[in-house]
């Protein structure tokens, strides 16, 4: 991938989320460590091993001291939700693109279900609070 490409991710999700609130990890772009989700080894069965071999990408993001961890395709969703579950939550877990989808105003209420308290209503249309 490369750094061109994750500079271009990060601007995307600075754009998102505001400069602000964006926390990189160390080391990051092309010197950034697999989740260890990848590949298959989420439908492998061997779990605890997985975990492990997660726990360099857990000790990444609890470094950050971030509330949310975007994640930008489904395996890495998966790892990394898994990871947060084991330790008792210490962050959500969010696709880049329900991210972008709430930033446009354009995320069902159906599909908030890796929201935090903090962003579940943002954009909500409630009908009854339309009469």
């Amino acid at each position: 991938m490369g750094d061109p490409v994750a500079d271009d991710l990060r601007f995307v999700v600075k754009a998102v989320v505001g400069e602000e609130n964006f926390i990189d990890m160390t080391p990051n772009k092309s010197n950034n460590f697999c989740c260890g989700g990848g590949g298959g080894f989420l439908q492998s069965g061997f779990t605890e091993a997985r975990r492990s071999y997660g726990q360099t990408k857990t000790n990444q993001i609890l470094a950050t001291k971030a509330d949310y961890c975007i994640t930008p395709c489904h395996n890495c969703h998966a790892q990394v939700h898994d990871l947060s579950d084991v330790n008792d939550h210490a962050w959500q877990t969010v696709h880049l693109w329900t991210m972008l989808c709430l930033s446009l105003g354009i995320l069902g209420p159906n599909e908030r279900e890796y929201l935090g308290d903090d962003l579940k209503e943002v954009d909500v249309f409630h009908p009854e609070s339309a009469m």
